[in-house]
């Protein structure tokens, strides 16, 4: 049914979203038009199904026990108005959609926006060179403003930035757990509106419907949203002017005095009346506004534009019918709170609309499923998530993804929801829980967007925040109340993935400051001699590591151990960076760590959190690629400029992938451009040389065997070809035996247990076992 692009085995993924963001820049384009028009269509399906089902529960989980008069059904609605008003429309799709990180959206894209303008990012892998990438955009700001002030206050307090990480990856939990509750709750409601028709039917039958519809729904994850929204979109879009039509019927048939809920009024009368029953009420009427968060992580499927004018034109407009039909239809009809929605339907249609019902909920279940993928693999990218398998389930469009672990998960917890809940009115109370703590940490982050980012004036900052709270913590005080009725179950559900992402994060972060305080240092190196103290045999090896500067740990620990080493070294960095993505011509920076006669290379190979890392080969062909026109570019270099030192405390020279100095595969140098020789002291503007300086002109002094003198590019063609290996380093981490019970429980049990289970860096970097050497460590923190 669909192509897939599996990151560990299909490594031919032509599509990028960048090339898309491209196209969709070039209005004139035909192409870009059509894949526009297609994207407008196709927001309706996975983005807003969540948004567009919640009729289908809301006025059962604002009064559970029944109406007792209109004015009742007017505040209720009333509060639905703005709550739609506010929320939805003004807070997300015209403020919150533009923080979005070059069309990526989630609490992480958020989070990536903030890394890049403040230093807060708890993992100092970044370098000065990496915010000269094209994609690295970031606002500048006098150094006396208060963007500054706060930038610098973030800076130089440890505890800030780690309460930043934790708000994120809460929010990032809170969005797993509306992954495993919105289809349990849209798929139920759905399912449940048979029994209108069917009043004899059994409870544990609906139950059982709703647990086979959601089985087959997660089995077919796999073929990717690409398929998925292409399937649903039309579907949603008929259930829109479906639920607003059946709406203008209701208004008509029952009366427009339900149109009186526009004034605010009602919302005043419905709090003095109501009183603390009506305070926890707010919990139900908070979820005709479920599915706004998903709305702005589904972001990276979608281009701003198209979900901003579907939701403008269509659905807020068929929202606000479908509520005020419902409500005039409750006005006249009190007893029937808990299935308003298939009563107010026509008779003559009951069975299309609950087609359309039940098909349109599992397209909510897909809008939250992919947050969930979307907003995982965000994490992963951070550093904050285990390493699982991410499938890519299309081939145009990089940002569509599907992850097994992680979808099999969903789907137990889904329906232990589904079967172990009695009534929907608990799993609303579970959802509730879950929305309204996501819109908090938005709406935190958001506040360092406008500060640090957009620079806003402190009166809409303040204007901003003052209205976001208010209306938000609401909502949150009204759900604690439910907190033993269903509440707790995304608590619980966040709470684990919380200690998971941590506690990951806390071992991948102490791994890292071993290897930068373990470094070995350049005098050692240099000590060792050409050889290394050791026989350099033919061959080229790879040595993996987290670390963008210096010679890792593991290979002292490497040389100790055994008598020989490659007759070629290079220490190969993947980090992944702040940023949606880093363009193919800009991916790798190559240095020279020593000596030519050392034969000691470095490439980092910068990636960003949408990026797919491809099979061994391709990045094997580039990675040499790079690193040859780098000996070229830097024999030539020689030829004119007499800069080449080298200090004994490991000066190391750069070359920066920049200026249209290298493409994809390294293979062309223009003559009239610049490139940067980078050292630890000081970076230097060399010209290149004039076209007559031919890259023969300079030779290799690198001499391995009796020859006298090899170009050094045919030297290194010459080890590849006697073979390649790559050694990755197996850092254990354990805790100190003066270590506390909750350290050890984290270090020794839970980390370990993740590192278990979770996938090999060797599966992750695509290495052939064949080729794989493993080196093992063992550390204490």
């Amino acid at each position: 049914m669909g192509t897939r692009v599996e990151s560990d085995e299909d490594g031919d993924n032509k599509g990028s979203m960048w090339e898309l963001d491209q196209k969709l820049d070039q209005p004139m384009d035909e192409e870009a038009g059509r894949l526009r028009n297609m994207y407008k269509e196709k927001s309706l399906g996975v983005v807003y199904g969540d948004l567009g089902t919640s009729p289908l529960y809301v006025f059962y989980n604002t009064f559970p026990n029944g109406v007792k008069d209109e004015d009742e059904v007017l505040g209720a609605l009333s509060l639905i108005i703005y709550s739609l008003t506010l929320v939805p429309l003004l807070k997300y799709v015209f403020i919150v959609l533009r923080a979005n990180d070059n069309g990526q959206g989630g609490t992480f894209a958020l989070y990536s926006l903030l890394c890049r303008h403040a230093k807060i990012k708890t993992i100092p892998n970044q370098h000065r060179t990496d915010e000269e990438l094209t994609t690295y955009s970031r606002s500048t700001f006098h150094e006396r403003s208060f963007a500054a002030k706060t930038k610098r206050w973030l800076e130089e307090r440890e505890s800030w930035k780690s309460a930043i990480l934790i708000l994120v990856l809460a929010g990032t939990c809170m969005v797993i757990g509306d992954g495993i509750l919105t289809p349990a709750i849209s798929v139920l409601s759905a399912v449940g509106g048979i029994k209108v028709n069917q009043p004899d039917m059994n409870s544990s039958v609906v139950v059982l419907v709703a647990v086979v519809i959601l089985v087959g729904f997660f089995s077919l994850q796999h073929y990717g949203t690409d398929r998925v929204s292409w399937l649903f979109a039309p579907i949603v879009l008929l259930w829109f002017l479906l639920i607003g039509g059946i709406g203008i019927f209701n208004i008509w048939k029952h009366g427009s005095r339900v149109l009186k809920a526009f004034s605010p009024v009602y919302i005043y009368h419905y709090f003095k009346r109501g009183g603390k029953k009506g305070w926890t009420s707010l919990g139900g009427i908070m979820l005709s506004i479920t599915g706004t968060e998903a709305l702005f992580a589904d972001l990276a499927h979608f281009p701003v534009s198209a979900v901003q004018l579907a939701f403008t034109l269509v659905v807020f407009p068929c929202l606000l019918l479908a509520y005020s039909g419902q409500a005039a239809y409750l006005m006249n009809n009190m007893a029937h709170s808990q299935d308003s929605f298939y009563r107010s339907i026509p008779e003559s249609i009951y069975w299309p609309v609950f087609v359309v019902a039940t098909a349109a909920a599992i397209v909510a279940s897909q809008a939250t499923i992919t947050a969930t993928f979307s907003i995982v693999k965000q994490a992963l990218a951070h550093g904050c998530f285990p390493r699982v398998k991410v499938v890519y389930t299309s081939r145009k469009f990089a940002g569509q993804i599907y992850i097994p672990d992680i979808n099999w998960v969903l789907m137990v917890l889904c329906i232990a929801v589904t079967a172990g809940f009695e009534n929907q009115n608990q799993i609303g109370n579970a959802y509730g829980t879950a929305v309204v703590i996501v819109m908090l940490v938005t709406t935190f982050l958001m506040i360092l967007i406008m500060i640090l980012v957009w620079r806003c004036h402190w009166i809409l900052v303040l204007t901003f925040t003052c209205l976001s709270l208010i209306v938000e913590f609401s909502y949150f005080f009204s759900v604690i109340f439910k907190v033993d009725q269903g509440g707790w179950v995304p608590l619980v559900i966040a709470g684990a993935f919380l200690v998971i992402m941590y506690v990951w994060h806390y071992g991948t972060l102490k791994r890292y400051e071993f290897e930068m305080h373990s470094k070995v240092s350049m005098a050692w190196i240099l000590g060792l001699g050409p050889s290394l103290g050791l026989v350099r045999v033919p061959g080229i090896g790879l040595v993996y590591t987290e670390l963008a500067s210096g010679v890792p740990p593991i290979f002292s620990h490497f040389i100790t151990n055994l008598p020989a080493i490659h007759s070629v070294v290079v220490f190969v960095c993947v980090k992944y960076l702040p940023v949606y993505t880093v363009p193919e011509e800009e991916r790798f920076l190559v240095k020279r760590i020593g000596p030519k006669n050392y034969h000691i290379f470095r490439c980092v190979a910068r990636y960003g959190y949408k990026d797919l890392h491809k099979k061994d080969d391709e990045f094997e062909k580039k990675l040499f690629d790079n690193l040859s026109m780098f000996v070229k570019l830097e024999s030539m270099m020689e030829g004119c400029s007499d800069s080449d030192e080298y200090s004994l405390y490991g000066q190391e020279k750069e070359l920066l992938p920049r200026d249209g100095l290298l493409n994809n595969n390294g293979s062309t140098f223009s003559s009239n451009v610049e490139f940067t020789i980078n050292s630890i002291d000081s970076i230097v503007q060399v010209k290149s040389p004039p076209p007559h300086v031919s890259n023969n002109t300079v030779r290799s002094s690198g001499q391995v065997s009796s020859q006298t003198e090899i170009d050094e590019v045919e030297f290194l063609n010459n080890c590849r070809d006697a073979g390649v290996v790559h050694i990755l380093g197996n850092t254990v981490v354990i805790a100190r035996r003066d270590s506390n019970f909750f350290k050890k429980l984290a270090v020794d049990y839970i980390y370990a247990f993740l590192r278990k289970i979770c996938r090999e860096n060797s599966v992750i970097f695509n290495v052939p076992h064949e080729s794989l050497l493993n080196v093992g460590q063992i550390f204490s923190v």
